[in-house]
């Protein structure tokens, strides 16, 4: 349930929020909204590139019963990075790039663990994308033990586009999946590298494993064979801190 102080609602506040520049997690907006005034919110959403999202009104009263005209505006507690601006900022401080993808992860307690881990191990960066994915919220930064106020996390409209930029950039893209032959220990995780970890019931999606440019898997030795993808990730993002220490 969000507080009240986690989101604004109303179409005046609302567009007042967006051409003020308030940090935004996205915009939830009654399915049939129309209007004038309407017209002048959906120009402010494009204008910002405000993820917005189409719901039925009852989402929206589940939120607030108050007068939310059917808009609410859920605000982020942190400001979303830029990634074409943050992959040339990691090379220019004289860093190896090590940034962490997550494809599909929707879980608040599996991406604060993960942002945790990643901000105790140094990573550059998280990268997550607008659909299909958890986002920042106060229960993300809690769960992270305040490490989502730390660590850039770039939000992207397409996840796919984004992997491509990564390898322009000069950065492998390893996908963390059991469909690999090799584990993990094989990879060369000393470059400059992208590590993309999916979720744990769907994996990485099919188009993002064809732009890996290489596929690492963790031995299972147990009946389940599964871990959970926080504990996935930390093995691997500490494989790649071993590694980098080990070239020192």
């Amino acid at each position: 349930m969000l507080h009240s102080d986690e989101y604004i609602f109303g179409m005046r506040a609302v567009i007042e929020a967006l051409n003020g520049g308030r940090e935004i997690d996205r915009i939830l907006v009654k399915k049939d909204l129309t209007g004038e005034l309407a017209g002048e919110l959906f120009e402010a959403i494009r204008s910002r590139s405000v993820y917005s999202q189409r719901v039925p009104i009852e989402k929206l009263n589940r939120i607030t019963r108050k007068n939310h005209q059917g808009v609410i505006a859920i605000l982020s507690p942190v400001s979303y990075a830029n990634l074409d601006n943050l992959v040339p900022e990691i090379f220019e401080s004289g860093r190896v790039p090590f940034i962490v993808v997550l494809d599909g992860i929707t879980d608040v307690r599996n991406f604060g663990a993960i942002a945790r881990t990643c901000e105790c191990a140094g990573v550059d960066a998280i990268v997550i994308p607008e659909r299909n994915s958890v986002s920042i919220n106060a229960d993300a930064v809690k769960t992270s033990a305040g490490a989502l106020l730390h660590i850039p996390v770039a939000r992207v409209k397409n996840l796919t586009s984004a992997l491509r930029m990564l390898k322009a950039s000069g950065l492998t893209v390893v996908g963390v999946t059991e469909k690999a032959v090799d584990d993990y220990t094989k990879a060369d995780l000393s470059v400059p590298t992208a590590l993309v970890m999916g979720a744990e019931d769907t994996g990485i999606a099919s188009d993002n494993i064809r732009e890996c440019d290489a596929l690492a898997a963790i031995p299972m030795f147990g009946k389940i064979n599964s871990l959970n993808v926080s504990v996935a990730a930390g093995i691997v993002i500490y494989e790649v801190v071993r590694q980098r220490q080990a070239n020192v």
